[in-house]
């Protein structure tokens, strides 16, 4: 009634729907703060290519930054010319403005740093364009019609738009041409064939066909081609089977004249389900490595791969031992392929899980009958107190190389820290390059022969430029030391950085309050949480922050989203429960068959730790989540009523019973509830039993103890976790008579992450916080 009663007084004084009269100025200022941390740019990709001189190379960093008003993110290319000195310090010369990439989907430029490829997707039936940039011209604009495929891949699950070493050819990803669909005049079906020109015709449907899920909705068969970039010419890639979905596709040692690429079989749920089980985030979808002849290969060179003139160029598997291999990436030598592998997720069932790393031996013949693969890095399974816990890799450098070729540099999740190491794939060690001591999270941009560039931030720092270097100490292990790099981006306005320099923030280790024997050695281990505070954190009222997945992480780098949260005088408290990413196997896998009971009582045990240190007061805190976060959230509003003054959902798994007919992932519902068991009873029509158990298992199942204020945040076009779910559990919240908002972005999806959908989330949470923790 509440809430009714304040819609109804707004509307009478002419506000907009479902604004609060009390809080209207409130809106408006956290409107004014919020925007002032959206301006803020962030750093993305970054190349560096040598010169001829010993000591100095070029590098590209691309800058993004928000535009509200237009309701998208735009990119930015910054370029530096770096020097390196005798005395191991460096001078970057940066370029006194960025070039804008307007309506640039991608930039990839070529191995040598001589060419720049740009990618323009078409968001109509318009050709798609790729324009070759060189020295300060157009060398070539290539339009490829509709007819030949649709638009190039350019996400960071199948994209793989790769120069071969000669630069004269560029392999990618693209959406297969549309299949051909019925086509219907005034005398029924138009049969094939016939060259009437009706304008009283109509295409059909056709069969549906399946699309890969959450943001591939549009997505069907990814497929391979190359490009000869001086004539313009495109080639399909024949000889690959349409059931196989391509991606992260490389050019091979030249010698073998092949591609390598990652595919995924259209049939990829479990008990043999004909169906594409949604993709995004999903690292436990079956894939394998594969090698294919370049089709601009001349007709000479195509007995040495036995395919006889005329013939279909033959798709050879390349990892047969192992259900799942992806990022492959040669050494400069040509000698290993090295990938890396979620066996561990494939096997469990959960979405993600710790990775491994193998290569394989590449033969200089360019005969790939009976390769091996052979173990790099292992799954860890229960990490020692401060060591290596295990891979957890979301992305590979195109050139992760350093001189010797034989150590990679990449970014891995190390308990609730991003962390860069260093992987000798002949020798097998992994080694933590960036600083041991820091809480900060460090990510891998670029390599400079055997020197790094890096980002580093933290909860609250925004993100600032490394450039590390390997010190040689006589009789010790080298360390790496590290420069920070002034930059032309930006600085914070004084009343953000004023902000973000009245906090710290810390990693807790929390211990586990119900040890059984039931459980794996790596469980029992304590699990993290970021605190972040002001320094009168005893006083202010606190936000518990909970991530998705739920196998996932909330890493200690900054976030704008938590940086305005806690910017209006709350402490933040971000836990990262057992079953979260970077704690070792046996943690991760503690959670699936738990979840709804573990997973809160880890959270409820975190709060508890923090408010028995005197850190916090527990008679004002409230509960973000998105996702599996939003399935934690309103469990714990139900499960402990009177613990949170508000709470806030974004996109929740409410009820799991009503979930599994409707999202891209039905299996995660088995598998979660029933852990690994869940993989040999999911089935798209669940039995009676299952639905109860679903159901007991949901946050709905304890809605009849909530009267927690609740913020409802649904994006209409959510695959993952349908609008239905959100809104069946906020209409009975508002049956019941407990204070509820809803509010429903017409156009996103599961992530909210259109920049307008994105601050209209987080303003309406900070606003909804403030009113509720402020009685």
């Amino acid at each position: 009634m509440a809430t009714t009663q304040a819609s109804e007084a707004a509307t009478e004084k002419g506000l907009p729907l479902g604004m609060d009269v009390s809080m209207v100025d409130e809106y408006a200022s956290q409107s004014k703060l919020l925007q002032e941390f959206v301006k803020i740019p962030t750093i993305g990709n970054a190349w560096i290519f040598n010169s001829k001189t010993e000591n100095t190379s070029r590098a590209i960093v691309s800058v993004g930054q928000t535009d509200l008003l237009a309701n998208k993110k735009r990119s930015f290319l910054l370029n530096s010319h770096i020097s390196k000195n005798s005395s191991n310090s460096v001078d970057f010369q940066w370029s006194p403005f960025p070039i804008e990439m307007s309506g640039v989907s991608a930039v990839i430029p070529s191995p040598s740093g001589r060419k720049l490829l740009l990618i323009r997707n078409s968001e109509d039936d318009s050709p798609t364009k790729l324009e070759v940039w060189g020295p300060c011209q157009l060398e070539n604009e290539i339009h490829i019609a509709q007819s030949v495929h649709g638009s190039l891949y350019v996400d960071e699950w199948f994209e793989g738009i790769s120069w071969n070493q000669e630069e004269t050819l560029v392999a990618y990803v693209a959406e297969e041409p549309p299949q051909p669909k019925p086509e219907f005049n005034d005398s029924g079906y138009k049969k094939a064939g016939s060259s009437e020109k009706d304008c009283k015709s109509w295409k059909g449907k056709g069969d549906w066909e399946e699309t890969w899920g959450e943001t591939y909705s549009k997505k069907r068969i990814p497929a391979l081609f190359v490009v000869n970039i001086s004539s313009g010419e495109v080639r399909a890639v024949k000889g690959i089977p349409r059931t196989l979905s391509v991606g992260q596709v490389i050019w091979a040692p030249s010698s073998s004249h092949s591609l390598v690429f990652v595919a995924w079989s259209s049939d990829n749920g479990y008990q043999k389900t004909p169906r594409k089980l949604g993709i995004k985030y999903c690292f436990n979808r079956p894939c394998a490595l594969y090698a294919v002849p370049d089709p601009f290969m001349e007709e000479a060179d195509k007995p040495s791969l036995n395919v006889s003139k005329g013939e279909t160029a033959p798709t050879t598997k390349l990892t047969s031992e192992l259900s799942s291999a992806f990022f492959p990436r040669f050494s400069p030598d040509g000698k290993y392929l090295v990938f890396i592998s979620a066996k561990s997720a494939i096997d469990s069932g959960t979405h993600n899980a710790t990775n491994s790393m193998h290569k394989i031996d590449w033969p200089a013949d360019g005969k790939l009958e009976g390769l091996s693969v052979a173990d790099v890095v292992p799954i860890v399974m229960c990490p020692q107190d401060g060591c290596f816990p295990g891979l957890y890799c979301s992305g590979i450098l195109r050139n992760p190389w350093l001189t010797d070729g034989q150590t990679m540099i990449l970014s891995s999740i190390w308990g609730s820290k991003e962390v860069i190491l260093s992987v000798n794939v002949v020798s097998r060690e992994v080694s933590r390059v960036s600083p041991q001591d820091s809480d900060y999270s460090w990510n891998v941009l670029a390599l400079d022969k055997d020197n790094i560039l890096a980002v580093s931030s933290s909860l609250i720092t925004v993100p600032q430029i490394y450039y590390g270097s390997e010190v040689c100490q006589t009789g010790k292990p080298n360390q790496w030391e590290w420069q920070e790099i002034a930059t032309p981006f930006p600085s914070p306005s004084d009343k953000i950085s004023a902000i973000l320099a009245d906090h710290k923030f810390s990693i807790l280790k929390i211990p586990i309050s119900n040890s059984s024997n039931k459980l794996a050695d790596g469980a029992k281990l304590p699990f993290e949480a970021i605190f972040v505070s002001w320094k009168d954190s005893a006083t202010r009222p606190t936000i518990v922050v909970l991530h998705g997945g739920p196998h996932t992480v909330y890493p200690s780098s900054y976030s704008k989203s938590l940086a305005f949260l806690y910017s209006q005088g709350y402490n933040l408290l971000v836990v990262n429960y057992r079953g979260s990413l970077g704690f070792g196997e046996e943690a991760l896998q503690s959670l699936p068959g738990n979840i709804g009971s573990q997973d809160v009582n880890d959270v409820l045990t975190a709060l508890d730790f923090v408010i028995k240190k005197g850190l916090i007061d527990a008679s004002k805190v409230a509960v973000v989540g998105g996702s599996h976060g939003g399935f934690l959230t309103t469990h714990l509003i139900g499960q402990a009523p009177g613990t949170f003054v508000a709470a806030a959902a974004r996109n929740p798994v409410c009820n799991l019973s009503l979930m599994v007919g409707t999202t891209d992932i039905p299996e995660w519902c088995f598998v979660e509830i029933y852990g690994k068991e869940g993989k040999n009873c999911f089935s798209e029509y669940p039995s009676f039993d299952d639905l109860c158990q679903f159901h007991q298992k949901s946050p709905i199942s304890h809605i009849s103890k909530v009267s927690t204020p609740t913020l409802f945040l649904l994006g209409a076009q959510d695959l993952r976790v349908p609008v239905s779910n959100g809104l069946q559990y906020a209409r009975t919240l508002k049956e019941m008579g407990v204070e509820t908002k809803i509010i429903v972005f017409p156009e996103d999806m599961h992530g909210l992450d259109k920049p307008q959908s994105d601050f209209e989330s987080f303003l309406n949470i900070g606003v909804w916080f403030k009113k509720h923790m402020s009685k």
